[in-house]
Order: C-alpha cells, then structure tokens, then sequence
C-alpha cells in the first residue's frame, strides 16, 4: 500500500509523531495531507511546511471529528488513510483521579471510535480505505508507572483488532502503531519509571518511527512495531503469562529503585 496520490488526515499532526507521519506522507508524494489538532497554530505551521490543510480539532468531541472527515470529503472528495493519531499519558495507578481517567479515556480510547464512525462508511462505499491506530507497545505488554496508559492503550489494540476483523472483507486495511518510547515532547514532559521503562530498547526519533509506518504499509501487516523486540516480548507473554508478570515485576523494582537495567 502506497501514500503516493492519497488523501490524509492525521490527528494529533502538530508535534512528535503525527508532525514526523505528516511530514514523510508529503514527501512520499501524498495528494494532500490535513493536519489535525486541538494546536491551532502547531496544526498551521505543520500544514503551511508541507502544503498541507490544516483543521483544528479537539478529539474529545465527536462532531469536531465529523466536521474533520467532512471537510476532508467536501474538499477532495474521499480520505484514503486516517492515522488516528492522537494520545497523551496520565501517571499513576488506579489511585489516579476520576477526571484524569475520563480524559485519558476520550482521547486514547473514543476518539478512535468517533473517528472510525465518521470514516469508515465513506471508505466502504467508495470501495475501500486505510485506518491506523497509534497505540502502544504499552497495549501489547503492559506501562510501567502508568495503569490510565496501559489500560487505554490495551482498549485502542482490540479496537483496532476487531476494526480489522469487522471491516477487512470490505476493503478497510487496519494497522495498529505499537511503538516503545518515541522521541515526544510526551516522553520529555513526562518522569519516572513510566517513560524509563518504556526506553529500555532505547528512545525512537519520531522520522525513524515515520519510516517504519511507511514499511509497514508496505508489508500490509496489521502490527507496525517500530522496535522489532516488542514482538519478542509477545511472544514471551503468550507463552507464559505468570513468568512473564513475575519477569515485569522485577523490572519494576529496577526502575522504581533506580538500579540499573539489566536486560
């Protein structure tokens, strides 16, 4: 699958990641590429460097998601790729606050629900269309130092694994991004053992990251897994869920410690 020609929005498209995925789909030769975002001006300045559209869009709110998908449609008559992008990280265990949940909650979780109901019927009736999911590898394996993380992030890879199984008989491709730590200004504003943890394979420029979207696109594989040893771990916890948890237990003492990773 090609970016070549496409239309394509990308939440979350001022900074870090959805800035890197904005950037290489303009320079793989996208028709247009419309940054979305609650960042008005970051939005602009992404769109203004790539000749791109910018749109500002809270993705908490649904009917801004529709307007988005609407404007996309009006203007250029289809979206061939939506990369529901957008994400933040809340610290903490279950101990954290009820309105840090819910937040975490509406933009990790529903907004790629709100995306994929504004989306999805206008790609199937036009024959077919791609819908990428940025997740984590936290929803694969587990965040240490984040329980709202970890547990948003599982709920973003099953949507995406039903999105695939639900929509792949009528021409909807879906990938899920499951990258460890990524070189954000979410890893930089962030401390503790949840981004440390996350690095232990080391930190990801957001342009290398954009590289391996555009191969995995190419493989068509439904997991994009920017550090290949994440797979590897899956495979650890499929094959045996208790060692796994008691191996993450001990890594968490590490970090909470301070000791250094022994890998």
């Amino acid at each position: 699958m090609e970016v070549r020609g496409k239309i394509i929005i990308v939440t979350g498209g001022a900074l870090g990641i959805g800035r890197a995925l904005c950037r290489r789909f303009a320079r793989d030769g996208a028709q247009s590429v419309i940054v979305a975002d609650v960042n008005e001006s970051g939005a602009k300045a992404v769109a203004g460097e790539i000749k791109g559209r910018a749109v500002t869009c809270d993705v908490r709110k649904e009917a801004d998601i529709i307007r988005l998908v609407r404007f996309a449609e009006e203007t250029f008559g289809t979206v061939d790729i939506f990369c529901s992008n957008a994400g933040i990280m809340v610290p903490g265990g279950v101990e954290a606050s009820n309105e840090a949940w819910q937040r975490i909650w509406e933009i990790n979780v529903m907004s790629h629900v709100y995306a994929a109901r504004a989306v999805i019927p206008g790609m199937i009736k036009r024959g077919g269309g791609v819908f990428m999911i940025t997740a984590s590898a936290a929803g694969l394996l587990s965040q240490i130092g984040s329980a709202p993380y970890s547990v948003t992030k599982h709920a973003a890879v099953g949507l995406a694994e039903n999105m695939a199984i639900t929509y792949g008989h009528q021409g909807i491709k879906v990938f899920a991004l499951c990258p460890q730590a990524v070189d954000t200004d979410m890893v930089r504003d962030s401390a503790g053992s949840a981004i440390s943890a996350a690095a232990v394979d080391g930190i990801m420029a957001p342009e290398q990251l954009a590289e391996s979207v555009i191969a995995g696109f190419q493989r068509e594989e439904f997991l994009i897994l920017p550090h290949p040893e994440v797979r590897t771990y899956i495979q650890r916890k499929a094959a045996d869920y208790d060692r796994w948890l008691q191996g993450m237990r001990r890594l968490q003492s590490r970090f909470m410690e301070g000791a250094p990773l022994q890998k």
